[in-house]
């Protein structure tokens, strides 16, 4: 029977993050929320008790099990760097994600062609100046990194530091004076028209959670005051934050508002005037971080039902994922999600039809795995990537504990994994790229 367990201080977080991703989103996370984790059971449920504290995996170490981490890589929050102990804690550690560069990249391509098809009416105070100002996840994200830089890269104003595009948020940068970013120009029939990053901060409440979207909500009020005519575009490091700017001010203001995440509530606003967003296959990566794990409780290729075809006839084509293998590393692929292709996008909870074919659990024996969202309250996570991790875990005969995080500190969920003896293997979203040694430890005990 799988077991949803509250994050301790859910309340809490549920007011002060309204976050996704990473994000990725999490939240992005991706990640990168407005909605809460539907988990249900209780801290006690989760500190196991009688026949639960049994391991299920019979003598295997727990250092030796099936890991995989997701949505957050680990890495080093200042440079970006692999944390490649972590990726290869055993034979059986494997990340996934979303290749964070191609979306990034995606996305500053969608606004600017959205700018280009609507020159017309873009500029609103006809001042040859196309304004926008940039919601930041987390300065400290690689995903939130990536997407600051796609979006000041396909803009023109990108301006390097140390060799890659400077992802510092500017504050305010009316004048263009900013060090972090340059105005940069495009050219529409025969017109041409400066570009200009008019503000961007990093979106932290008084808490310290990122990636929160009344924190967005908040920010676009105060520079809509300060200068709102100049603001022509908002792009946004997820959905959850662009959301909130959007119903706080741009869609009444009818300024496009272009985010990340493919959320359905921003999938549906399209249809209202939100500009667009990026689908990062949360169908395609849900499906991947358990896979990797049945493949490996089953000892068979880390390839089975991916790259090839399982005894079920799930697999995945070569057009909606890749594998690194120096970085031990899945990610999916994104996709733009605009006017003309968002009707396709408005389940953002269904599963991936090539891979949607019951195991035999004759074959494949029913494992026990535990797995935790950073922060119950991200968007995403909550409403996206958890419903379709419920719906694969069926379908490749794993039960689960989901665990969510309050998404600010790190032992709220460490604490909660007292007793990795009793379960199969581990799926793992940190709170921060930098604390994945804090599971390891606890699992080489």
């Amino acid at each position: 029977m799988k077991k949803k367990v509250l994050a301790a201080f859910l309340c809490a977080a549920m007011t002060a993050s309204l976050f996704a991703g990473c994000g990725n989103d999490n939240s992005g996370s991706d990640s990168n929320g407005s909605t809460g984790n539907d988990a249900s059971s209780t801290e006690a449920e989760n500190s196991g008790g009688g026949d639960e504290q049994e391991a299920s995996s019979g003598t295997t170490a727990n250092k030796d099990k099936p890991l995989v981490w997701f949505n957050r890589q680990p890495s080093n929050s200042s440079t970006g760097e692999l944390d490649m102990a972590a990726l290869s804690f055993n034979d059986n550690t494997y990340y996934v994600g979303f290749d964070a560069n191609q979306g990034a990249e995606l996305q500053g391509t969608m606004i600017k062609e959205y700018i280009e098809k609507n020159i017309d009416s873009i500029d609103r105070n006809g001042d040859g100046v196309i304004g926008y100002v940039l919601a930041i996840g987390d300065i400290g994200h690689n995903d939130s990194i990536a997407r600051t830089r796609g979006v000041r890269k396909e803009m023109g104003t990108a301006v390097e530091a140390d060799g890659d595009i400077n992802s510092d948020p500017v504050g305010t940068n009316t004048d263009g004076s900013a060090s972090a970013v340059q105005d940069g120009t495009i050219e529409v029939g025969g017109k041409t028209y400066t570009v200009r990053e008019l503000a961007s901060q990093e979106m932290k409440n008084s808490a310290g959670a990122t990636w929160d979207a009344a924190t967005a909500g908040n920010a676009i009020g105060t520079w809509s005051s300060s200068f709102g005519d100049q603001i022509d575009i908002i792009a946004s490091n997820n959905d959850g934050m662009g959301m909130s700017m959007f119903n706080a001010w741009s869609k009444d203001n009818k300024v496009p508002t272009f985010g990340y995440d493919a959320n359905s509530d921003a999938v549906a606003a399209i249809a209202e005037g939100y500009g667009g967003t990026i689908s990062q296959h949360a169908d395609v990566q849900a499906y991947l971080t358990l896979r990797v794990l049945r493949n490996a409780l089953d000892g068979v290729d880390v390839d089975t039902g991916i790259g090839t075809a399982d005894d079920a006839g799930n697999v995945l084509s070569d057009d909606v994922y890749k594998y690194n293998a120096d970085e031990r590393s899945y990610y999916a692929l994104n996709v733009a999600v605009v006017g003309d292709n968002y009707q396709d996008f408005t389940d953002s909870t269904k599963i991936y039809d090539p891979v949607s074919s019951q195991l035999d659990e004759g074959s494949h024996a029913r494992k026990k795995v535990w797995l935790d969202i950073y922060n119950a309250s991200d968007n995403f996570l909550s409403s996206t990537y958890q419903p379709l991790l419920e719906a694969y875990d069926d379908i490749l005969n794993l039960d689960i504990d989901y665990i969510g995080g309050d998404g600010q500190t790190e032992s709220n969920i460490v604490n909660r994994l007292g007793n990795p003896g009793q379960y199969d293997a581990f799926a793992i979203n940190m709170v921060k790229t930098d604390n994945a040694a804090s599971y390891t430890s606890l699992l080489s005990q």
